[in-house]
C-alpha cells in the first residue's frame, strides 16, 4: 500500500514540476480568459458605440408613397437593424444610380433600393444592390418591411379601422416546452426554453471537459510509461515497486493532475465570468445555472470517472509495449479513433439526442460516457437504460482493467521492436493478474 502511495505522489509532484505541463497550463488558461472576455474586448475596438443599425439607400421621388412609408415602418420600431436614407432625385437614372454609388463609397450607406412598377399593376418590383454576395440578412429585413407595407397597403383600401389593424398585426406568442412522456423524468414536468438551452450549454461544456480529462490525461499516462521505458528507467523501477501498482498508482496519479487542471481551469473561467463588464453582458440572458437538474451534476460525474478509467487502462497499456517515443502515437491511434469517435457522436448527436445511432451508441462502453449523458441531459432515456449503460461501463472497465494489467505487466520489459499478439498471449499466460 505504502508503495502505490508512493507512485501516486511521485506521478503528481513530478508532472507538476513539469515545466512543459506549467507553460501549456498557463496559455490554456490565457485561451480561456481571452474567449469569455472576447466580446468585452471586441467592444473597445467597435466605433460605432455599439450601433449595428444597416442604412439603405433610396431615392425619395422613386416610388415616394412606397419608400417613406417602409422609412417610417422601421423608424416605428424600437430596435431596428434597418435604416432608411433618402437622397434627392439627380435628374435622371444614371444620375440617380451614381448618387448611390458615391454614398456608399463615402460609407454613408451599405446599399441601395430601385423599384420599378409591374406591369400588371401590383407592387413595384423591388431590387437591392450591395457590394457583398450574400447580404441575405438585410435583405430579408427588407422583405419583412416591404410586406409590412404592401399589407397595410391592401388593408387601407378593405375599409378596416385602426384598431382592426393592430389587432391584426399583434403578433401571436407561442412558449415552447420540452416534456418527457417516458423516462427519468417525473410526469408533467417539462423545460421551457431558457432551462432548455441551458441544459444544451451544460451538455456541450461537459463533452468538452469529459474529453479534455480523457484524451489529454491519457495520453500523458502512456507517453510517461513509453519515456521511462525508452530511458531505461522502468529497469531500477519494478525492482522496487510491482508492475501493477506502478499502473494503477500512474493512473490515479494522473487522474488527480487532470483533476487539478480542470479545477484550474474552472476556477479561472469563473474569475473572468464574474468581472463588472462580463456580469452586465449575462444579464441580458438570464443565465441560472441552479435552474439545471442537480441529477445532471452528478451523472457527469460519474461518467467522467468511468470513462476516464476505462481509456486511462487501455493508454497504459498501450503505452506499455512501446519502446520508443516516436512510436507512441501510431500505437495510440486506434484507442485514440474509439475516444473521437464517443466525442463526435455527443456533439453532432445533441440537435438529434434521440437518433438511432446515439441511442445505440449509449450502449458501447467506449461511446456510452459521451452519448448517454448527451441522453440524459437532452433527451428522457428510460431509467433501465441509465442502469445498464452503467453496468456496461463497470464491467468493461473490470475486463479491460484485468486486460490491460496483464499486458502491463508483460509490456514493461520487453524491449526492442513492438511485440506481436502472439508474443503478447504468449508471455502473458506467465503471470497472473
Amino acid at each position: 500500500m505504502n508503495s502505490f502511495l508512493a507512485v501516486i505522489n511521485f506521478t503528481v509532484r513530478n508532472k507538476l514540476r513539469t515545466k512543459s505541463f506549467v507553460i501549456t497550463s498557463i496559455i490554456f488558461a490565457l485561451i480561456i480568459s481571452i474567449g469569455v472576455n472576447l466580446p468585452y474586448i471586441i467592444s473597445l475596438f467597435n466605433d460605432d458605440d455599439g450601433s449595428k443599425t444597416t442604412n439603405v439607400g433610396y431615392i425619395e421621388s422613386n416610388e415616394p408613397e412606397i419608400t417613406e412609408a417602409l422609412k417610417n415602418y422601421y423608424e416605428r420600431m424600437d430596435q431596428s437593424d434597418l435604416k432608411m436614407v433618402g437622397f434627392p432625385d439627380a435628374g435622371s437614372p444614371e444620375a440617380n444610380e451614381q448618387t448611390l454609388k458615391d454614398a456608399m463609397l463615402e460609407k454613408k450607406i451599405k446599399g441601395y433600393i430601385v423599384l420599378a412598377p409591374d406591369e400588371a399593376g401590383g407592387f413595384p418590383h423591388v431590387t437591392y444592390k450591395s457590394e457583398e454576395m450574400f447580404d441575405t440578412s438585410t435583405a430579408s429585413a427588407l422583405q419583412t418591411g416591404l410586406q409590412a407595407v404592401k399589407l397595410e397597403a391592401v388593408l387601407q383600401h378593405a375599409g378596416l379601422t385602426e384598431e382592426q389593424k393592430q389587432e391584426l398585426f399583434t403578433p401571436v406568442d407561442v412558449e415552447t416546452m420540452q416534456i418527457a412522456l417516458t423516462g427519468t423524468a417525473a410526469a408533467g414536468e417539462g423545460k421551457d426554453a431558457a432551462q432548455s438551452g441551458l441544459s444544451m450549454g451544460f451538455v456541450y461544456a461537459m463533452m468538452i471537459v469529459l474529453f479534455m480529462g480523457i484524451f489529454v490525461t491519457s495520453q500523458l499516462i502512456a507517453s510517461e510509461i513509453t519515456a521511462e521505458k525508452s530511458s531505461r528507467v522502468m529497469e531500477i523501477l519494478v525492482t522496487s515497486v510491482a508492475p501493477l501498482k506502478q499502473m494503477f498508482g500512474k493512473i490515479t496519479g494522473m487522474f488527480i493532475v487532470g483533476l487539478l487542471q480542470i479545477v484550474f481551469y474552472v476556477a479561472v473561467f469563473l474569475v473572468n465570468v464574474n468581472l463588472p463588464h462580463n456580469v452586465d453582458f449575462l444579464k441580458n440572458f438570464n443565465i441560472h445555472l441552479s435552474d439545471i437538474d442537480p441529477r445532471l451534476y452528478v451523472y457527469a460525474i460519474l461518467f467522467f470517472l468511468t470513462g476516464y478509467f476505462l481509456y486511462a487502462t487501455l493508454y497504459a497499456a498501450v503505452g506499455s509495449i512501446v519502446s520508443r517515443t516516436e512510436d507512441l502515437a501510431q500505437a495510440l491511434m486506434p484507442v485514440t479513433f474509439l475516444s473521437l469517435g464517443g466525442f463526435y457522436i455527443g456533439i453532432f448527436g445533441m440537435g438529434t439526442p434521440d437518433a438511432m445511432i446515439v441511442k445505440v451508441a449509449s450502449f458501447i462502453p467506449f461511446f456510452s460516457p459521451f452519448a448517454m449523458f448527451l441522453r440524459i441531459g437532452l433527451a428522457s432515456p428510460m431509467f433501465w437504460e441509465i442502469a445498464l449503460s452503467f453496468v456496461i461501463l463497470f464491467v468493461s472497465i473490470f475486463i479491460f482493467g484485468w486486460l490491460s494489467a496483464k499486458i502491463y505487466r508483460t509490456g514493461v520489459l520487453m524491449y526492442g521492436k513492438r511485440p506481436t499478439f502472439k508474443e503478447l498471449r504468449k508471455a502473458m499466460k506467465a503471470y497472473k493478474v
